[in-house]
């Protein structure tokens, strides 16, 4: 029984396992901080004054870079990097693949004239052209044509990459295809940080600051992920194959006990997370918090607040070196958002709000009626986005996946509401019930609404709702629903233009009624007021797991799509196709082929897992079942030999409660192979999604009920798979 023994070797191997010993840079984590990275402080430091100056404006207000600019910079990066032993570049940019990507090319280059040399020119610097034929296009261009070009996006910095001893130049770019369609994730983040850019500036300094000149989007990416032993994962096909397990009995000891959480983190996984934050903090990643998750083997770390785009890049990057990380210390990090039946799954909570120039939080509540006049602007207009476009938010984090986690009574329901507190709930009803205004002189008016009143720190005034999937969190918002392994810039790129042109609308509306003679104050405040009737239905302060809740959301209009093909027609709606056509932010071809690339994307994840689930069942589940079978079988003809009353037995009745799983097991698995013959028949990628999404309602379920009865049945050494008291435990 092979499979049966490399189980065991598996087992046998992390008995041998000791942590691997971590030796911290230095006892200063400042001493090492940003080592790795080409970032400002570093470019002021060997930039010219002029080069960095214009530098500065092409980061801060998007001037073009002028060619003796990108020309002087390439020659600063390449003797930065070169004197840290760095010997090659890289484009590194984030494919619709859901993964990063890199062609490293060598800064060495002979000249004609037989000399050698390490050359790095500013049209390097600015663009490459990657061989962009392999990657997802969603029909953009003929599978014949292969060009793409990758652009500098010199708002996020450059970085070394080490790998052993090996060290690249890493540069943050773009990705488009030969005729200028985004082909990444990178680009439309880009332009919504620039729509939610001007739409909260014109608000700010036309209403509360006139010296507000720039407004960013700031996140904080929460990142959860399971590690398990390396040999285990081996000893798990479906794990390799397609990031989580398809079978696996509960173990009599899951989270039930609730004791992993906050626990005493192991040893071995204290050493991977002193490794990992060092390699981060090397790379200016602004890791501060690590904790045991809910679920056993399940962990969480979490950085600093950051500009979005820079954030997600650090994500992006994070994710990478924690795969790397863990190899040296033999373990596999799982990002799937459930790669374990019954247990927790993992997400990747954004927390998000809009830093402005000068440096206001303006999801924060002030100390005066003008602050915090400004604050429930932003607070009423973000909800009301939302509610406006929650099909397209749930759109935004539908994965196949995240359908595995979303609604699993322990991740935010597949419904979008907004969860903001009993007190700021009380302040949204009287601000809606409140039908007259004082136009009292000073703050008086103010005060007669009780926007003044609001408390600097909203964090300690109301509990905390995990089952939202969009809740205000005291300074921003926290949109829970992301999976654990999706690139954020998708939901973000949503978020960022919702809320933008939630703004604009908002403030052509305020400027109408104080062109008709309303005073500022009082057309804000009636705007926001009709607003929070408007919104009322998505707001929601109770249980989001509760079957009464998805009965109220119903009544209520909101969506509940709790699978991806469906929750994805919400992109190309009318409304939704306005909203990013209007402003910049996709073509229309551009979000088709997005679209394509999703529905595809989701039907080879899908086919990867029902393919797994045939494997294992044929190749190993039932012969290791049929060995054990026959063993049981050999003993009972034994006792009939014997004269003996085999048939009142534990054993001849374990024999027939097998062959009735058995026989579920096949059959439905060569069901399921057939009707994925029909899918495949299928052209359209939307309706072909949607059969596999049946596909996997009417088998994978069933199928793995059975399976996992057998494994409760068959002798635990003739099992060929590794347990989930294995490999959780």
């Amino acid at each position: 029984m092979q499979s049966t023994n490399f189980r065991f070797s598996a087992l046998e191997k992390i008995l041998e396992r000791k942590p691997v010993p971590v030796q911290c840079p230095s006892e200063k984590i400042s001493d090492y901080y940003g080592q790795n990275v080409f970032d400002r402080e570093t470019m002021r430091r060997i930039l010219s004054s002029d080069i960095y100056d214009s530098l500065m404006l092409a980061i801060e207000k998007g001037n073009k870079i002028e060619t003796h600019v990108a020309d002087a910079v390439a020659s600063a990066m390449k003797s930065w990097a070169i004197t840290r032993g760095v010997t090659h570049y890289t484009h590194w940019f984030q494919p619709l693949t859901g993964a990063t990507a890199e062609k490293h090319d060598s800064f060495f280059e002979p000249d004609n004239a037989g000399r050698h040399m390490e050359k790095f020119k500013g049209s390097a610097l600015v663009q490459q052209e990657p061989d962009a034929s392999s990657f997802p296009s969603g029909g953009l261009r003929n599978t014949f044509e292969a060009r793409g070009y990758t652009a500098w996006d010199p708002t996020s910095p450059a970085f070394i990459m080490e790998n052993g001893s090996a060290k690249t130049l890493c540069i943050p770019t773009v990705f488009v295809s030969y005729t200028g369609e985004a082909l990444d994730y990178k680009a439309p983040l880009l332009k919504s940080l620039a729509f939610v850019d001007k739409a909260a500036t014109d608000v700010c300094a036309s209403y509360f600051d006139e010296g507000v000149t720039h407004v960013k989007a700031s996140l904080g990416v929460e990142q959860e992920y399971f590690l398990i032993d390396r040999a285990l994962f081996r000893a798990r096909p479906d794990l390799v194959l397609c990031g989580r397990t398809v079978f696996g009995h509960a173990p009599a000891k899951g989270q039930q006990l609730e004791d992993h959480y906050f626990g005493s983190i192991p040893t071995r996984v204290h050493n991977f997370m002193i490794d990992l934050e060092v390699e981060a903090h090397k790379l200016g990643i602004p890791i501060r918090t690590r904790h045991n998750e809910v679920a056993p083997r399940q962990f969480e770390c979490a950085p600093m607040f950051e500009e979005v785009n820079l954030a997600i890049d650090h994500n992006q990057l994070l994710m990478d070196i924690m795969e790397k990380v863990g190899e040296k210390h033999n373990l596999k990090v799982l990002l799937h958002e459930k790669p374990f039946a019954g247990v927790n799954g993992s997400g990747k909570h954004n927390n998000w709000s809009l830093i402005t120039s000068n440096g206001k939080n303006l999801l924060a509540p002030g100390s005066n009626a003008q602050e915090n006049l400004q604050f429930i602007t932003f607070f009423i207009n973000t909800i009301k986005a939302v509610y406006e476009y929650n099909g397209l938010l749930r759109a935004s984090i539908a994965s196949a996946g995240n359908d595995h986690r979303l609604g699993a009574n322990e991740a935010p329901p597949a419904i979008v509401s907004v969860f903001v507190g009993s007190q700021l709930s009380k302040l949204l009803d009287d601000l809606e019930n409140n039908a007259t205004i004082d136009l009292e002189k000073g703050d008086n008016m103010y005060m007669k609404l009780g926007i003044n009143k609001i408390p600097p720190i909203l964090l300690d005034n109301t509990d905390r709702n995990r089952t939202s999937p969009f809740a205000f969190t005291g300074n921003k918002f926290e949109f829970r629903a992301v999976g654990s392994s999706a690139n954020s810039a998708s939901a973000m790129t949503v978020l960022n233009a919702i809320v933008a042109n939630q703004l604009v609308a908002f403030k052509q509306e305020v400027d109408k009624l104080i062109n008709d003679g309303e005073k500022k104050e009082m057309a804000i405040v009636n705007v926001l007021r009709r607003y929070v009737k408007e919104s009322k239905k998505i707001r929601f302060e109770g249980n989001g797991y509760s079957e009464e809740w998805k009965a109220e959301a119903e009544k209520r209009g909101l969506s509940n799509i709790t699978n991806t093909p469906e929750a994805l027609d919400e992109y190309l709606s009318e409304k939704s196709m306005k909203l990013f056509v209007d402003n910049d932010i996709f073509t229309e071809a551009e979000l088709e082929a997005r679209l394509e690339i999703m529905w595809e994307h989701y039907i080879m994840k899908v086919q990867i897992e029902s393919r797994i689930m045939g494997d294992l069942a044929l190749n190993h589940i039932i012969p290791a079942t049929l060995r054990y079978q026959n063993e049981l079988i050999s003993a009972l003809k034994d006792m009939k030999d014997l004269g003996l009353d085999y048939e009142n037995t534990v054993g001849f009745e374990t024999v027939k409660e097998i062959t009735r799983h058995l026989n579920v097991v096949k059959t439905k698995v060569h069901e399921m192979i057939e009707s994925r013959k029909k899918a495949n028949k299928i052209e359209d990628n939307r309706e072909r999604a949607v059969e596999y999404k049946n596909i996997r309602e009417s088998f994978f379920e069933e199928i793995r009920y059975h399976v996992d009865k057998l494994e409760f049945l068959v002798d635990d050494t003739a099992w060929p798979l590794a347990k989930y008291r294995e490999l959780l435990f």
